[in-house]
């Protein structure tokens, strides 16, 4: 089907790569920290602490569920060590806040990273009361987008029906779980390494490249407001 945004009441985003463009390279931070805490954990090099690190991310959804899997890690400690990046990137990325708050209903967040990075994101784009609530990896119990759970979860806490929510992300492959359950969907191709793997077509309703340019074609929507 095609998207249509006049039956929306909850408006759901994914954070990295769709928040912020992927220009601003952001995640990279993350990518370096995370492959600097497996070198630390198997006392590895960088080539295998890479070669772990993609293969936890492709098996289990997020490099910390495959740690958590086969590793005893503390999630808190993890997290800590590859969200300490530095947030000035951010200052270049559009400013979405007046284009968020014309969007009819509720806003809210759905992340593989956890609330504390969440909301440094968030601060560093002028978003921190742009939105409703979040449902990040902790509330997630550790079993990420795309895992059914996930999303259920979300909707539960929530009160979402489906059929009026959208969710909007830059990895196709976390779409179709959504899609499953009635919301429309919208894709950020943003070119990124990970961002088409698993993509299904016929679980997204809308391909959009740029965030911001989106937003703006919806405040000109003659059936919103």
């Amino acid at each position: 089907m095609a998207f249509d945004p006049t039956n929306v009441d909850c408006w759901i985003f994914d954070l990295d790569n769709t928040l912020y463009p992927s220009s601003s390279r952001l995640f990279d931070q993350i990518d370096v920290r995370m492959g600097e805490f497996i070198q630390n954990l198997l006392g590895c090099d960088a080539t295998e602490a890479h070669r772990v690190q993609k293969l936890y991310f492709h098996d289990h959804g997020t490099t910390l569920s495959g740690l958590l899997h086969y590793h005893a890690i503390d999630p808190y400690e993890f997290l800590n060590f590859v969200h300490d990046i530095d947030m000035a990137a951010l200052a270049t990325a559009p400013r979405l806040a007046g284009k968020l708050a014309a969007l009819p209903g509720r806003k809210l967040v759905f992340t593989n990273g956890d609330d504390a990075y969440a909301g440094r994101v968030l601060a560093g784009l002028g978003l921190s009361d742009s939105f409703d609530g979040m449902w990040d990896i902790h509330a997630m119990n550790y079993r990420p987008k795309p895992e059914p759970s996930a999303y259920s979860g979300l909707i539960e806490a929530f009160g979402i029906r489906p059929e009026t929510a959208v969710f909007v992300e830059d990895m196709a492959r976390n779409l179709a779980p959504a899609k499953a359950l009635g919301m429309q969907t919208v894709w950020i191709d943003a070119a990124t390494e990970w961002g088409d793997r698993a993509k299904d077509d016929a679980a997204i309703d809308l391909t959009i490249e740029d965030i911001d340019n989106w937003l703006a074609s919806l405040a000109d929507h003659p059936l919103l407001g």
